[in-house]
C-alpha cells in the first residue's frame, strides 16, 4: 500500500509488484509481504509493541528497502524524544515456506508486554450493531427516526433478539450524539463536548434499557474531543454504563499520537471500557498488554460501499496477507444485500455489497476481530438464510491453522473455539474449486454444518446451499467458490 503521507487513515488499495517496479521513496505501509519464488519462501515486515514511540514505514531507496519513522508533531526532522535509556519497538519479518503460517504466527502479542490491566474479568468481546453504515434504517412506525430512545430502543430490543450484544450509538445527520458546533463529525467545533449529550440523548435511560434487555451500549467519539476531557469522560461514561467505545480519526502514528492511544486505553481499563481504534494506524500486538483494544480499523474496508466502487473481493483477498498480518482488522461487516458488479453504485444510505452472501459471511471467520460488526439494518436480516452463523459464531478464538491459501487468489482459514471449529474460505473474483484439508479437527467423527455459493449466485449473490455431512480428520472436502464467493463451515464433536 502506497501511501501519500505520514498523516493518513491507512486505507486504501494494495499493489502487487515486483521489487524492481516498486515505486522509490514513497511511503510504503506495513505490514508489507514479499513473495520469493525461486526459494518459494514468504516474508511480512512490520513491528511490534509500539510503545513511547514512533510507527514506520518503508521506502525503497537506492534500491533498497530503508524504515522511515513518522515524524514528531511540528518538528519534521524530529521522530522520537526520549531519555536514555528508551527501547525501540520489535522490527519483524515473519518468514515461512507457507504464507498460511504467517496468518498462524503470534509473535507480535508474543513480543508485545505482558499484560497490564490487573483485572480482566469484566472484558466482553463480541458483536455490534453499527447503525451509521446502513444510515440510521428503521421501520416506518419509528416517529421520529434520529439520535433518540425510540430509535435506539427498537435496535436494542433487535439485539437483544439476535444475540448482538453491543449497540453503538453513533451520529445521525452528521451530528454525534454529543453537542458539536462543527459542520461534520470528523471536524469537530470549538464548543464540541463529549460530556454533553444533545437534548434528544438521555444516556442514562438508554444505558439502563439496553441493561434490562441483556445488551450493553458503546459509543463513537472523536479523538481530539475526548482527549480534551478524558477523565470527566471516562467517569461519566461509566456512570452511564456505556461499556466502551470506537475513536475515530486519528489519522497518525508519531510518537505523540502513539502515547495519547496508550492513554486512551490504560485510562479506559480504570473505568472499564473498551476501545475501537478507527482512523488509526496498524496494531503492533499491543492487544495483550491492553486487552480492551477489541479492534482497529486501518484497512479500506465496506464502509467505502457508501462512497466508492473500490472494495471488492479482489482487494478483500489482500487483507488477510498483510494488513490482517498485524491483528484484528475491522471491516464493517454484515452487509446481506448483495448485487452484481454491473448493479453496484455507491449509496450513503442503505448502501450495498459486491460479493456473495457466503461472502460476506467467510469475512467473519476469515478476519480476526474480537468486536465483529453486524452493520446491515435489521429487517435486513429478518428471515434471511445465514444470519443465525452470524448470531452463533464466537468473535475470540482458541487456535488457528490455514489448511490452504494463494496470495491474492483464495485463503482458507480454521478457527477453533472450545471443542469446536469454524472454517471459512474466502474467494476472490474468478471462480474455483479449493481443497480443504480437515487435518486440524481431532480423532472422531463430527458433524459439519456448511453454508455455499449457490449455482445462480453470478445473477443472485444472496443466494446460498446450506447442507450437513459427517466427516474427520481424514477427509478433504473440496468446494466450489464462486466469482467473488465463499463458503462457511461449522464442525461439531459427534
Amino acid at each position: 500500500m502506497y501511501l501519500n503521507s505520514y498523516t493518513t487513515s491507512h486505507e486504501d488499495k494494495y499493489t502487487r509488484v515486483s521489487l524492481d517496479e516498486m515505486k522509490p521513496d514513497k511511503l510504503i505501509e506495513m505490514p508489507a509481504l514479499f513473495e520469493f519464488t525461486e526459494q518459494k519462501a514468504y516474508m511480512a515486515i512490520t513491528e511490534a509493541n509500539i510503545i513511547n514511540y514512533a510507527g514506520m514505514y518503508l521506502s525503497k531507496e537506492n534500491g533498497m528497502l530503508r524504515g522511515k519513522l513518522s515524524p514528531y508533531p511540528g518538528k519534521p526532522k524530529v521522530k522520537v524524544q526520549a531519555s536514555l535509556p528508551h527501547k525501540s519497538p520489535w522490527r519483524t519479518m515473519i518468514i515461512s515456506d507457507r504464507v498460511g503460517a504467517l496468518v498462524e504466527s503470534n509473535i507480535l502479542t508474543n513480543l508485545a508486554e505482558p499484560c497490564k490491566i490487573e483485572d480482566t474479568s469484566w472484558l466482553k468481546p463480541g458483536k455490534t450493531t453499527c447503525t451509521w453504515w446502513n444510515g440510521d434504517k428503521v421501520p416506518d412506525y419509528i416517529h421520529a427516526p434520529g439520535n433518540n430512545f425510540q430509535t435506539h430502543q427498537y435496535y436494542i430490543d433487535w439485539c437483544a433478539d439476535n444475540k448482538i450484544d453491543y449497540h453503538f450509538l453513533v451520529e445521525y445527520g452528521d451530528k454525534p450524539w454529543y453537542t458539536d458546533d462543527g459542520d461534520y463529525v470528523a471536524n469537530p467545533g470549538p464548543n464540541a463536548d463529549v460530556t454533553k449529550p444533545i437534548k434528544s440523548m438521555d444516556m442514562k435511560k438508554i444505558c439502563d434499557y439496553a441493561k434490562s434487555k441483556g445488551v450493553d451500549i458503546m459509543v463513537w467519539v472523536h479523538w481530539k474531543i475526548l482527549h480534551n476531557k478524558i477523565d470527566e469522560a471516562y467517569a461519566l461514561f461509566e456512570q452511564w454504563g456505556v461499556k466502551g467505545m470506537m475513536i475515530d480519526f486519528m489519522d497518525r502514528d508519531d510518537q505523540e499520537m502513539i502515547l495519547i492511544q496508550e492513554e486512551f486505553l490504560t485510562k479506559a481499563a480504570k473505568h472499564h471500557l473498551f476501545i475501537q481504534f478507527h482512523g488509526a494506524s496498524k496494531p503492533s500486538g499491543l492487544h495483550r498488554t491492553y486487552p480492551n483494544e477489541f479492534t482497529r480499523e486501518g484497512a479500506m474496508n465496506y464502509e467505502f460501499n457508501k462512497w466508492s466502487n473500490n472494495v471488492n473481493a479482489d482487494h478483500d483477498i489482500n487483507i488477510p496477507f498483510t494488513r490482517m498480518l498485524a491483528g484484528a482488522t475491522d471491516y464493517h461487516l454484515g452487509g446481506f444485500r448483495a448485487v452484481t458488479q454491473s448493479e453496484f453504485k455507491p449509496k450513503f444510505t442503505l448502501p450495498l455489497v459486491k460479493g456473495t452472501r457466503c461472502h460476506m459471511l467467510a469475512m467473519y471467520v476469515v478476519l480476526e476481530s474480537y468486536l465483529a460488526m453486524v452493520a446491515d439494518y435489521p429487517e435486513a436480516y429478518e428471515g434471511q438464510p445465514g444470519f443465525d452463523w452470524i448470531k452463533n459464531q464466537p468473535t475470540t478464538w482458541d487456535e488457528t491453522r490455514v489448511p490452504d491459501a494463494k496470495i491474492g487468489e483464495y485463503i482458507a482459514i480454521a478457527r477453533k473455539k472450545d471443542n469446536e471449529w469454524y472454517a471459512g474460505a474466502l474467494n476472490n473474483s474468478t471462480a474455483r474449486k479449493v481443497k480443504i484439508p480437515l487435518d486440524f479437527l481431532g480423532d472422531g467423527n463430527y458433524t459439519v454444518e456448511m453454508y455455499t455459493d449457490a449455482p445462480d449466485v453470478d445473477t443472485n449473490p444472496n443466494h446460498l446451499v446450506k447442507q450437513t455431512k459427517t466427516v474427520s480428520k481424514k477427509d478433504v472436502m473440496e468446494v466450489a467458490l464462486a466469482a467473488s464467493g465463499g463458503a462457511v463451515m461449522h464442525f461439531k464433536k459427534q
